[in-house]
């Protein structure tokens, strides 16, 4: 049985933004490994894949029940200030290497790995070393590091962060489902940015004889479908009500519902795994994790997304790609959005967009776009004047959501402001307090116009009193009022014509 207790690499550098209050947002650009430029798989991949809208499996209560959440089992955040967490290691290409003598060979990458005195091991027997290489953007994991003496290992695995192909089915990792462990721990930096847009993992005391995916291995007690298999997947209810904790916890939880829990390894039930970091024991973490740990495994359900496997031996989901060019215009209390429809839909068709808006960090609401096929553009209405807006876009196909797009540009919808006083002279001569948007125009001897531009895309209530002009003799005393260019309306001395 494999327990967590561990150290890891710090980022106490970074700053918590963007949470002092309100919702996280649901972004789905997961942050890259810290050092580095690269991402932990694309953004295709099961890891990466919002899995909310996915249906229940059928097995969900007996497997809750199974890992005592009938009998108030809690969630346990297996990680915070040294010795607990699970290090991580970033190195470039230039660093040491070294070729294992694996106890489980058959089943292990042959390398070279990254080794030295200078790279962290996690403590305890599992003795975890997790790697990444910058300059290439591999992870390279071992369980049991040095167990017999230096440059052995129980079995090692090496992951091309850049691909979404899995391991050979049967094939063990450096942990119990044959599947990497970096991309399921929560990292202090994610939670500092305020966003965690992937699954994470966590351990079961007992687990079936069986494999969902996409786990490549087993590591079972007995045969016994009551039990959850490696690979399983459980998400936080979306009707649990997070609003109530601290917004570096809400980070966290957004990510349960959202990217939910993956059984990784047999251990102690609902352990979840992050990164060792003297940060987690600073400023608002310790509440974070005390808050964490009142979360009832009861408030969880499993869920089946058999539907987004493309192929088995790939972490490919079949969700549409982002959508691109996410732009809004403004509006008075709006604020157009349009985008273009993602390069890959997922292997279905897209039913709908999800258009969020969001102010800073925190979403403001969310509309839905539906047709066959959906538009690419929708008008965002009930926004508040003054307030700065972005815009993401989800695609959504009969699998479930994709990645949500980039942000849109920033937009701060505004009321129409009226021109501020003007006055005529005579038909040949004008003045203005204030251009304002407001111009006169001489369209013919013997008439006056005002055109007015209003200052955002809106109605316009112009009022002209002709009677307090007087026209140069023999001419009427008469305004015309045009709408883009076209007369449609005179205002004469006594009423409209």
């Amino acid at each position: 049985m494999r327990q967590h207790r561990v150290v890891a690499l710090g980022v106490t550098g970074l700053l918590l933004a963007g949470l002092a209050g309100g919702r996280p947002s649901i972004d789905a650009r997961a942050a890259p490994v810290p050092g580095t430029s690269c991402n932990v798989f694309p953004a295709s991949n099961i890891w990466n894949t919002d899995i909310s809208a996915m249906p229940v499996n059928s097995h969900s209560t007996a497997w809750l029940s199974s890992t005592g959440a009938g009998s108030g089992r809690l969630l346990h955040p297996d990680f915070g200030g040294p010795p607990y967490g699970i290090p991580f290691n970033v190195v470039d290409s230039s660093h040491a290497t070294t070729n294992y003598t694996f106890q489980y060979a058959s089943e292990s990458d042959p390398g070279p790995y990254p080794y030295g005195n200078d790279l962290q091991i996690e403590q305890g027997s599992d003795a975890h070393m997790l790697v990444v290489n910058q300059t290439t953007c591999k992870l390279y994991e071992t369980f049991a590091t040095n167990y017999a003496g230096p440059s052995t290992a129980g079995s090692g695995a090496i992951f091309d962060l850049g691909s979404n192909q899995l391991r050979p089915a049967g094939w063990t990792s450096a942990d119990a489902a044959g599947l990497p462990i970096f991309p399921g721990l929560v990292r202090l930096d994610e939670v500092q940015a305020g966003f965690i847009g992937h699954a994470i993992r966590f351990t079961v005391q007992q687990s079936d004889t069986s494999y969902l995916w996409p786990a490549r291995h087993e590591a079972g007690s007995a045969s016994d479908p009551n039990l959850p298999p490696m690979g399983a997947r459980f998400r936080l209810n979306s009707t649990y009500d997070i609003s109530g904790f601290h917004a570096a916890a809400q980070v966290v939880l957004t990510a349960m519902q959202h990217y939910g829990l993956i059984v990784a390894d047999n251990g102690s039930n609902w352990f979840f795994q992050g990164t060792e970091d003297a940060g987690w024991d600073a400023g608002a973490y310790p509440q974070m994790i005390a808050e964490l740990k009142t979360i009832p495994a009861s408030a969880f359900e499993a869920i089946d997304e058999s539907s987004l496997m493309v192929d088995p031996n790939s972490a490919l989901a079949g969700v549409p790609t982002p959508p691109t060019g996410a732009t809004a215009t403004v509006a008075d209390s709006s604020a157009g959005v349009s985008w273009t429809a993602p390069s890959s839909t997922g292997g279905s068709p897209i039913t709908s967009y999800v258009v969020t808006a969001y102010d800073g960090c925190t979403i403001q609401g969310s509309m839905t776009v539906t047709g066959s096929p959906p538009a690419t553009s929708v008008t965002f209405m009930g926004l508040t004047n003054g307030t700065a807006y972005t815009f993401k876009v989800t695609a959504v196909n009969v699998n479930g959501a994709g990645p949500p797009s980039a942000a849109s540009n920033v937009v701060v919808p505004a009321g129409a402001t009226s021109p501020t006083w003007v006055t005529a002279c005579s038909t040949k001569q004008y003045s203005l307090a204030s251009n304002d948007g407001a111009t006169w125009a001489d369209i013919d001897p013997a008439r006056l116009a005002v055109s007015v531009t209003p200052s955002v895309n809106s109605w316009a209530v112009i009022t002209a009193n002709a009677d307090l002009w007087t026209a140069n003799a023999g001419y009427n005393q008469d305004i015309a009022i045009a709408v883009n260019g076209t007369v449609v309306a005179w205002k004469e001395s006594g009423g409209f014509a």
